[in-house]
């Protein structure tokens, strides 16, 4: 305890009061602070000396530097063992037989056999090499020693002095004289300094070879990404890869692996190679270890692909560059050309570009769609982006049902022949009813005579989960939604999957987060054309492309929600797929609302003027001549089977079964008979209208 301070403190009152009153408080003194023991200190010290960052990289530099001599000095060792003996032979060898490579293998034996007679050769030299030495030397000595002497003998006869006999003999031994000094001079730093000159001979070595630990590497160098790929670094990234098969066969590999590669291409923003796997190694082992595979590449997961192709124990390695995927792509051709024009036959949407960086197109032509994934992927806008291409054919119709409801599809107004947009249970009995009616179009194709060619009718329904979870029932309580065999709206899109597409019936549907209850197995299975944006879980991308798409490398649960927004995998026969190859990854154009309006009007153009329906109505009264006003619109003329089309969507129960015999009797009896224009029988609306006006003031005046 501390001293305590006593504090006196006078208060004197006013001068009324004389006396006074003293106070005594009693202030503590603070606790003085507790040292901090010296052990504690010292362990905060060598704790910080440790974890600073200069002594990181001291620790890094001298591991660096110790392991380039280590392995320096193995490089060495291995290369002057290959090089006195057979073993680069043999290991050639062994790699063309690995590789079924036959010829090639008979090749490297006859090599390697040569190189063994040779090397015999060499040491059956050297057994008789001492003794032609010994020889070589003694004759050399006494020719040389006479030729000294007959010079000494010349240089004295011309300097007349004898003892010229001998000076060239003794010049020669103080020559050899000298040298001796000069070596004795010389040997000793020599051997001083030799074993550095060695050490830093080998540390040379492994510093150009890099052989060292990724972490020991300086910085520059560990975080490299983006550099360029060549076959040493693929064949490492697979040794590394944790398969131990693959890692044994290519350090046996003579080439250290490189037979494996095919050629290393560039392929868009990336390049593509081909890997022949070895005996014992599976593909499906080098699939399942894509994120360490692209790490070992210096690359992020998303930026490799694998794929399987044709060629057995082969997988293809697709590497972008570095940070390429992250970059959009340009506009769609839809926005960009004012003039272009569709042809559901022959032409091909612009979905947008394959990571390659080509042009991504799809064939439409009969073929049902499928495109699910998660929530605000893209999907509503990859879906749209496909109608927008298909509107600007004036012979395609659509009925469209928009189980969301905010106003993706609303551009769509006055183009299709039925619009449905909203998520109650009323819109999915709408739209069950107007996939119904296209039912009902399609029995009355297959009706019609042999030869009859039918316009497309493209039944579009987004967010289509929607309608196969809703609970509502009939008043024959038979339910809307759900998967059984009386589910109207499933057995609905059953029948047009069945055989709508022989008579251009199609069914498209985008879907979020596929399962078994809200995409029943049948239904995804029937679509020709199925693609995903990005999923949770294998099993949805299974639900979603098939298994063999998924066997085949397609991974769209690999893809990133968020940022690989709108990159779609595609399976399909409609668009140009790599040969030996299941899918296709499509990253689309991003279309949005104004440049969607925009295309919507020049497709509207195109066509006489479309009346679009909101609600199916069923079970009511109708009047044939108002329906027809109806659905003829704001148009001069339609074409006479247009108009029954029409009808048949706008009533099913009234006009699905109607001829051109039906249709012509209520005109004719209107006084609006229908008539040829540049051959083709038409109706026109200045006379619907004209007969209509006429029966309501004949109406009122009788009623008058």
């Amino acid at each position: 305890m501390g001293d305590t301070v006593v504090h006196l403190h006078k208060h004197t009152d006013p001068p009324a009061e004389p006396s006074t009153v003293t106070t005594l408080t009693v202030v503590p003194d603070p606790a003085p602070a507790k040292p901090v023991p010296l052990w504690i200190r010292s362990g905060r010290a060598v704790k910080t000396a440790v974890t600073h960052e200069h002594t990181k990289a001291s620790a890094r530099a001298m591991a660096r530097h110790s392991l380039y001599t280590f392995n320096g000095g193995r490089i060495v060792a291995r290369r002057t063992w290959d090089g006195r003996t057979g073993a680069r032979y043999e290991r050639m060898l062994r790699a063309a037989e690995a590789a079924g490579n036959y010829e090639v293998a008979q090749e490297w034996e006859e090599r390697l056999q040569r190189f063994r007679e040779a090397r015999h050769r060499r040491r059956m030299d050297l057994l008789h090499s001492p003794v032609d030495a010994a020889k070589g030397a003694l004759v050399g000595t006494g020719m040389g020693i006479g030729g000294l002497v007959a010079l000494g003998v010349v240089m004295a006869i011309a300097n007349k002095d004898i003892t010229d006999v001998v000076t060239p003999l003794s010049a020669v031994i103080e020559f050899i004289a000298l040298m001796i000094t000069i070596v004795q001079v010389v040997w000793g730093p020599l051997i001083s300094v030799g074993p550095f000159l060695a050490l830093l001979a080998l540390w040379s070595v492994g510093c150009k070879q890099q052989a060292a630990p990724q972490w020991a590497l300086p910085a520059n160098i560990r975080s490299s990404e983006g550099e360029p790929i060549t076959p040493s670094i693929v064949v490492k990234a697979l040794r590394d890869l944790g398969v131990p098969a693959l890692a044994r066969a290519i350090k046996e590999m003579g080439d250290a692996g490189a037979s494996m590669l095919g050629p290393i291409r560039i392929a868009g923003c990336g390049v593509e190679v081909d890997v022949t796997l070895p005996s014992g190694v599976s593909t499906n082992e080098v699939q399942s270890k894509r994120r360490k595979l692209a790490e070992n590449l210096t690359r992020h997961e998303h930026e490799v692909f694998i794929t399987i192709p044709q060629a057995a124990r082969t997988v293809r390695l697709w590497i972008a560059d570095s940070g390429a995927l992250d970059e959009p792509i340009g506009p769609s051709p839809l926005t960009t050309d004012n003039s272009m024009t569709a042809n559901y036959t022959t032409g091909k949407a612009p979905w947008g570009q394959d990571l390659r960086g080509d042009a991504a197109a799809l064939s439409l032509y009969q073929r049902h769609l499928l495109i699910t994934g998660l929530s605000n992927q893209g999907k509503t806008v990859a879906l749209r982006s496909l109608a927008l291409w298909l509107s600007l054919d004036k012979s395609v119709q659509f009925l469209m049902g928009d189980l969301k409801g905010v106003g993706d599809w609303a551009m769509f107004d006055g183009l299709a022949t039925t619009l449905i947009q909203g998520p109650t249970d009323e819109h999915v009995i709408q739209v069950t009813e107007m996939v119904e009616g296209a039912v009902d179009e399609m029995n009355r194709r297959i009706q019609a005579p042999p030869g009859t060619v039918f316009p497309p009718l493209i039944v579009l329904v987004d967010e289509a989960q929607v309608a196969f979870m809703c609970p509502a029932k009939d008043d024959d309580k038979r339910p809307y939604g759900g998967s059984k065999a009386n589910s109207r709206y499933f057995m609905a899109v059953r029948k047009i999957h069945n055989q709508g597409r022989a008579v251009n019936v199609l069914m498209w549907q985008g879907t979020q987060d596929p399962t078994n209850e809200n995409l029943p197995k049948l239904v995804r299975e029937g679509a020709h054309t199925r693609a995903s944006l990005a999923l949770g879980t294998e099993s949805q991308a299974r639900m979603a492309l098939g298994d063999k798409a998924v066997d085949g490398g397609a991974a769209p649960n690999l893809l990133r929600p968020g940022l690989d927004r709108g990159t779609l995998v595609v399976a399909s026969d409609g668009i140009t797929i790599p040969a030996g190859q299941s899918s296709i990854t499509v990253r689309t154009h991003y279309i949005d609302d104004d440049a969607a309006e925009a295309i919507t009007d020049r497709a509207k153009a195109l066509r006489d003027g479309v009346t679009t329906l909101h609600s199916i109505d069923r079970g009511t009264e109708h009047d044939p001549l108002a329906d027809i006003a109806a659905v003829i619109g704001d148009a001069p003329r339609v074409r006479t089977k247009d108009v029954l089309a029409r009808l048949a969507t706008r009533n099913t129960d009234a006009y699905g079964s109607w001829s051109f015999i039906d249709l012509k009797r209520v005109l004719d009896d209107a006084g609006a008979e229908p008539y040829k224009s540049d051959g083709v029988m038409v109706v026109a609306r200045e006379r619907v209208a004209r007969a209509l006006t006429n029966r309501n003031t004949q109406g009122s005046a009788s009623t008058d």
